[in-house]
């Protein structure tokens, strides 16, 4: 389908906020999915086609963390591989089970976070103690594969959680559970292009050009997470989170 200049340029400004915020708490998705389909982009073109272009946000976010040091190698291949692995097994789940039937349980999740944002407020900044080697690959596989599973199956808000279990799982620091999100994020955005793109779902001619504002903006977020620190990070992610429950809370009474 096509678009006039407006509506593409509207795209990409929707794409590049969207980077920003997604590489500092997750919920892009919340931006640019409903602008896509504004333009008349039917439901599940628009799910693909935000995925053609939200891979080079989470890839983009990655690389500068990775910049920054705050990518573990000895947690990032493991995670990467069974992220990669839970979003193709969540992608196929969707066969079975229409992802709707999460929504009320997402909303209790969501409610959870919250809460540990706000309860972690007053704890001092900076990581705690990693647990062992062994035990940090296993939690955060294990982490991966699940919210990786859940993003394939559903999506919002997944790199949210992601955030709030490597923080409170691996006793990482806001800033440095962001970085290890973007790992599985773009392990489970890889899956799903390559899923979308089989099924020929994806409007690359709409997705290409969101694609490099995306990455813009993912570039600057990172670089505002690196200096905003754990702060910025929960600012940013109770907004999300406040925002996805709205969404999904209307969607559960409205249908």
């Amino acid at each position: 389908m096509d678009v006039t200049a407006i509506e593409l340029a509207l795209l990409c400004l929707a794409a590049l906020l969207a980077g920003g915020v997604d590489a500092i708490a997750g919920g892009g998705g919340l931006i640019t999915l409903p602008v896509l389909l504004a333009t008349g982009v039917p439901p599940h073109v628009a799910l693909g086609t935000n995925k053609g272009q939200s891979v080079f946000g989470s890839g983009a976010a990655l690389v500068r963390f990775s910049r920054a040091g705050l990518v573990s190698g000895e947690l990032a291949w493991v995670s990467f591989a069974l992220g990669l692995l839970g979003a193709l097994g969540g992608a196929r789940l969707v066969l079975w089970v229409k992802p709707e039937v999460l929504r009320p349980l997402v909303l209790v999740l969501l409610v959870a976070v919250a809460a540990f944002f706000a309860f972690r407020k007053g704890r001092p900044p900076g990581d705690r103690p990693e647990p062992p080697l062994a035990r940090l690959r296993v939690l955060g596989g294990l982490t991966a594969f699940l919210v990786g599973a859940y993003d394939g199956f559903f999506g919002p808000g997944a790199g949210t959680f992601l955030i709030v279990a490597f923080s409170s799982l691996l006793g990482h620091g806001l800033m440095r559970a962001s970085a290890d999100a973007k790992v599985v994020n773009f392990a489970s955005n890889l899956a799903s292009v390559a899923l979308f793109s089989w099924k020929g779902v994806v409007l690359w001619h709409l997705a290409l050009p969101m694609a490099v504002a995306q990455f813009t903006g993912a570039w600057i977020g990172a670089r505002l997470t690196v200096s905003g620190g754990d702060r910025l990070v929960r600012k940013v992610v109770l907004v999300v989170v406040a925002a996805l429950t709205l969404k999904l809370g209307r969607d559960v009474l409205f249908g």
